[in-house]
C-alpha cells in the first residue's frame, strides 16, 4: 500500500485514514446521534484490516468518548495503526465547549488523552481551533506548548487544524509544523486559493477532512434520509442537507456515480480520489460508522480520476 510522509514528521501515512468524529456518539453539541459502540469497533478494525494505518480523532468527539472507542478498538492488536488527535477545546460539566489555547489547558489536555488512548505517545497532535475570530491570540502560547509536549516526548508530530495561512506563518515561525487539518471536497473548495500553496511552499502535510462533505457525496444520502436525520444531528441545520441546496448537491452526486461506475467504484471512492488529485494532498479523513461504510470509500486509496472525469464532475457545479 502507497505511503506518504506527512510534512516534516517522520510519519508516512496511507492516502486515506479513519476519521473518528462520528463514533463519539451522541449527546454533545457536535453529535451525528446515536451510534453503537460495538460497530464502532468493528468499523476500525475492518479499516486496519483493509491497509488504512492512521486514526484521526479528538478529545472534543464525543467529549473524551471517541478517543475511548480508538482504545478499546486498538487493545491486544498487533498492527496498530498511527493514533491523531487534537487539543484547544474543552468543555465544562454541562456540555458546554469553549476554545482553550492556554499551555497549562493544552497540558491537562494531552495528559487526559494519553489516558484515554492508553497510549504513552500520541502520535500527531493537532490544536483543534484557533480562537475565535481567527486572530492570532493565544496561538503563541498554545503553539508553544504543543512543541514542548514533542521535547517531552508525549506526542511525535504537532499539527494543526482549521488555521489560515496568516495563522500557520505565525507558528511556523516559532516551531515547524508538520501538517494543517482542513475541510475540503467538491462542496468546500476555499483552501485551494491560498492555503493548499502555503503548505506546498513550506513543506506542511495536508489531511484534509470532510471530503465527502460529510455523508452528503456518498451516494447513500437522499432526500428522505436527509429529512430523517436524528434531531442532535448537526447536519439537520446546515444548508447543504436542507432545500434548495440538497437538490443541487445530490445531481452532483449523480456525476460522481456516472464517473465511479465506468471503473466499478462507488461514488465515495470519486468524491475522495477528487481530493487527493492535489499533490498538495497528503491524505483524506474518512469518517465509517460501519464495516459496510469502511468498504465503500477504502478503494480510494489506489483510485485516481483522469483530467477528463475532474472536468466532468466539476462541469456540474457550473
Amino acid at each position: 500500500m502507497e505511503k506518504r510522509q506527512l510534512g516534516n514528521s517522520n510519519l508516512h501515512i496511507t492516502p486515506v485514514g479513519f476519521g473518528a468524529w462520528a463514533i463519539g456518539g451522541t449527546g454533545y453539541a457536535f453529535a451525528w446521534g446515536p451510534q453503537d459502540d460495538e460497530q464502532s469497533v468493528r468499523s476500525i478494525h475492518q479499516a486496519i484490516d483493509r491497509g488504512i494505518n492512521w486514526i484521526d480523532t479528538a478529545a472534543v468527539y464525543g467529549l473524551g468518548h471517541s478517543e475511548e472507542v480508538v482504545a478499546r478498538a486498538l487493545k491486544g492488536r498487533s498492527n496498530r495503526p498511527y493514533v491523531f488527535t487534537k487539543c484547544g477545546l474543552i468543555w465544562d460539566a454541562k456540555g458546554q465547549v469553549t476554545n482553550e489555547l492556554s499551555a497549562a489547558s493544552i497540558r491537562q489536555e494531552c495528559e487526559a488523552s494519553l489516558r484515554r488512548l492508553q497510549v504513552d505517545t500520541i502520535d500527531l497532535y493537532q490544536i483543534h481551533w484557533p480562537l475565535e475570530g481567527h486572530s492570532l491570540k493565544g496561538i503563541e502560547e498554545g503553539w508553544k506548548a504543543v512543541a514542548e509536549l514533542k521535547r517531552q516526548g508525549k506526542v511525535r508530530g504537532i499539527g494543526v487544524s482549521n488555521f489560515n495561512e496568516k495563522q500557520m506563518a505565525f507558528a511556523h515561525e516559532i516551531s515547524p509544523i508538520a501538517s494543517l487539518q482542513p475541510p475540503y471536497s467538491l462542496l468546500h473548495r476555499d483552501i485551494e486559493k491560498g492555503i493548499l500553496p502555503f503548505c506546498e511552499r513550506h513543506g506542511i502535510g495536508v489531511i484534509v477532512y470532510s471530503p465527502m462533505a460529510s455523508g452528503l457525496l456518498t451516494g447513500a444520502m437522499t432526500r428522505e434520509r436527509a429529512a430523517k436525520l436524528p434531531k442532535d444531528d448537526w447536519r439537520r441545520n446546515n444548508r447543504n442537507f436542507q432545500e434548495p441546496q440538497l437538490s443541487k448537491n445530490l445531481l452532483l452526486v449523480d456525476r460522481l456515480k456516472e464517473v465511479a461506475s465506468k471503473h466499478g467504484r462507488s461514488p465515495a471512492e470519486a468524491a475522495i480520489a477528487w481530493t487527493l488529485r492535489k499533490p498538495a494532498v497528503t491524505a483524506a479523513i474518512v469518517g465509517a460508522r460501519s464495516p459496510e461504510q469502511v468498504d465503500g470509500f477504502v478503494g480510494a486509496m489506489d483510485f485516481r480520476l483522469s483530467a477528463e472525469e475532474v472536468r466532468h464532475v466539476e462541469d456540474a457545479l457550473s
